[in-house]
């Protein structure tokens, strides 16, 4: 076989959806990791619960489209969607099993050992507290509920995406036959999903609502008696594409889809392994499911409820204590952000440095009566946006203000459909994005007159403007007054507003544009100076990887003997550490308390190195079809905070999940190891930089004063 033929071969690539379900293998291997708090497991649960929600309703859903359509084309590990369809089936069943034996067998009982009983179920109840619960059914639940029959005049109802309901199988009271009769109730969501039950003695306990109206299900249907009841779930098509160059208005058409999404295609059913084989059958036949996406659960549906769990109150001692993040000691002067940018690059970490800086850069400037303009992209921003805020005051006063509003962010259409509305009445200028492309690009531009002209402020970063994920998701970003990187800025902005692409760029580069090109190019320099005998390094952090043009330049550089050290959080369809192949390339994921988000991309090049951020990952969805962009770190200081991060992060051995050559992943041997969590040493670091700094700003704090000796009424000895 040709050295290009062993490159691009499918058996040398992992498929993309296998990949991310052992990413969500690693996510679960937090929830049984003993070591950590007990509270903190419970989250990471959730988290795998609320991962593969997301997972279906997109990808799963996108793959049934697939087969529907007679669509056979094979994927980059040569499987055609219905073969990878059956390998999901395979692996998610395995993985819903573990999720369940996790709770069932360690978190509960150790919840009660700690003082917290979670029912399993109604029958467990003592007399007093099952009074309780049925007044609190009565007083509360019963008056928001709605029973529903089936019968010849009522047809089977529509059951909601995603909604928890109650399937039962009732007969008629007195009836001369033995009929049955289908009936549900949704559980409803307006309603805490678990009640705490008052207690005399020290320990707490908690039931489930659904468990609530099962044990009270009888007074919803009177006329009837209940053969059976049982919880069950369902998980409908939530992917949609709209043709945008059809649609006249896009926010008009993606408001239509939205509502669509509750009725899509059911694609998953969860229940009770308790289900009575004549309920199950109804709900096959009327949901049209096959076996192979039905999900038989030994507990409680909707493991999402364990992160309301989590915020008990209470419990402090069995949670990681909350990181506060920290001021960026650039910063902490009296002097206004734009100062304090003209005196050089400021580089900032979340969530171990506050957003707080970034917040503060758009409103000084909707306030400064030098801003002439404000301009900046929005991917996704919290449900109560202090940015969103300040873009309106700025236009309210008198600033030119353009937004880009990405309308195809997934799962945040409709919020970000609000804000841009929200804008617009403002008297912004909102741009929805481009024709077959998203803008997933953060930047923001401040244009304001100066003594000496005009001059542009930039913020460039790997995350969204988003204050309230910018406490969990750790990204980079960079302030700069470079007028090189202003110019460039300008032209973004040019170019998402009025297609005008410049005739050449400065120092950003830009996805569909030419990123792919540049970092293709970046690769095959490495190769090339490997094969000439000088030092070849790549480092690169990221999301996801599964770019097959990048991988087999990846393999390729690796056959040349250049040393590549990844740090993929998710999906990597790279087969690392295989003779021949990829011996030089070693790929580990770190799973930890806050969530990896950054990219950042290293070259060697030859002893000048090439250093990177980023807001692309190596997709190509990354690379074709979204506004990215990828920018230089060129400050000798940042660069050196920034390759810091990435050493750290290669040395992790608490959190790091190392990829083996058989594609699973592996926690390292600790054995006479110095332990490392890099998130941790992130912390305490960001920590010590602000000690440092108010050390040096007031020194005398850090003077030891010896007391005198006391001496006598006279002041003699």
């Amino acid at each position: 076989m040709a050295a290009e033929d062993i490159y691009t071969n499918p058996k040398n690539y992992v498929n993309r959806e296998l990949s991310w379900l052992e990413f969500n293998y690693r996510v679960l291997s937090e929830a049984r990791d003993k070591s950590l708090p007990l509270f903190e497991r419970l989250k990471f649960l959730s988290i795998t619960a609320s991962n593969l929600d997301e997972f279906f309703m997109v990808r799963v859903a996108s793959l049934k489209d697939m087969v529907h359509a007679g669509y056979e084309k094979p994927d980059i590990a040569g499987l055609k969607p219905e073969q990878q369809l059956e390998k999901i089936a395979e692996k998610t069943h395995e993985l819903v099993s573990l999720q369940y034996s996790t709770l069932s067998r360690s978190l509960v009982p150790a919840l009660k050992q700690h003082g917290l009983r979670v029912i399993a179920g109604h029958e467990e109840l003592t007399e007093a507290e099952g009074a309780y619960v049925d007044r609190y059914f009565h007083e509360v639940v019963y008056p928001v509920l709605t029973p529903m029959a089936v019968d010849s005049s009522r047809p089977f109802p529509l059951v909601r995406n995603k909604t928890l309901n109650i399937a039962a199988l009732v007969q008629k009271k007195g009836g001369e036959d033995d009929t049955l009769d289908f009936a549900m109730v949704q559980v409803p969501s307006v309603l805490p999903r678990f009640l705490e039950i008052p207690e005399d003695g020290d320990g707490r306990t908690v039931i489930l609502l659904e468990e609530i109206i099962e044990r009270n299900i009888q007074s919803l249907f009177l006329n009837y008696d209940i053969v059976t009841a049982h919880p069950f779930r369902i998980m409908r098509n939530a992917d949609f594409n709209i043709d945008e160059e059809e649609a006249e208005d896009l926010l008009v058409e993606i408001q239509k889809q939205l509502k669509k999404r509750q009725w899509g295609e059911v694609i998953r059913l969860e229940i009770d392994e308790r289900v009575d084989k004549r309920l199950l059958k109804i709900l096959k036949r009327e949901l049209k499911m096959e076996h192979s996406d039905i999900f038989f659960i030994n507990g409680p549906l909707d493991l999402t409820f364990l992160m309301k769990l989590y915020g008990l109150n209470g419990f402090e001692d069995l949670k990681t204590p909350k990181y506060t993040p920290q001021k960026v000691p650039a910063l902490m002067n009296d002097d206004d952000i734009f100062t304090n940018i003209r005196k050089g690059d400021i580089f900032l970490h979340h969530p171990y440095q506050t957003f707080d800086p970034v917040v503060d850069f758009i409103k000084k400037a909707s306030r400064d009566p030098d801003v002439l303009a404000i301009k900046q992209t929005l991917y996704r921003v919290s449900g109560n946006s202090p940015i969103i805020a300040a873009l309106a005051a700025a236009a309210d006063n008198g600033k030119q203000v353009s937004v880009l509003v990405e309308l195809k962010a997934r799962f945040d259409e409709e919020n970000n459909i609000n804000w841009a509305k929200t804008l617009e009445k403002a008297g912004c200028h909102v741009i929805y994005g481009l024709v077959g492309l998203k803008t997933h690009s953060k930047i923001t531009l401040v244009v304001r007159r100066e003594e000496d002209g005009i001059r542009r402020y930039v913020h460039l970063g790997t995350g969204n403007y988003n204050d309230s994920t910018a406490k969990l998701y750790t990204d980079c970003g960079i302030m700069t007054c470079n007028p090189l990187i202003g110019e460039d800025a300008t032209a973004v902005f040019n170019m998402l507003s009025g297609y005008s692409e410049p005739l050449g760029w400065n120092k950003l580069v830009l996805a569909p544009l030419w990123l792919r090109g540049q970092l293709l190019k970046l690769i095959r320099r490495e190769t090339e100076n490997a094969g000439k005998g000088k030092s070849a390094h790549i480092m690169a952090k990221m999301n996801s990887l599964c770019d097959k043009e990048i991988i087999a330049a990846l393999y390729e550089a690796s056959c040349a003997g250049v040393k590549i050290d990844l740090i993929v959080r998710g999906i990597c369809c790279l087969k690392a550490g295989v003779a021949g192949l990829s011996e030089n390339i070693h790929v580990r994921s770190i799973v930890g308390n806050f969530l990896e988000h950054s990219r950042i991309f290293y070259f060697e090049n030859g002893g000048r190195p090439k250093l990177y951020m980023a807001s692309a990952d190596w997709m190509p969805r990354n690379l074709d079809k979204r506004v990215e962009i990828m920018f230089p770190v060129e400050d000798p200081k940042i660069r050196e905070e920034v390759l810091h991060i990435l050493e750290v992060q290669l040395a992790d051995n608490m959190k790091a999940h190392v990829l083996q050559p058989d594609g699973s992943y592996e926690k390292m041997d600790l054995r006479g190891r110095m332990k490392i969590c890099s998130q941790d040493q992130f912390c305490e670091e960001a920590a010590a930089a602000v000690r440092r700094k108010l050390a040096e700003q007031e020194p005398a704090q850090t003077r030891t004063f010896i007391p005198a000796e006391p001496q006598g009424e006279d002041g003699q000895e």
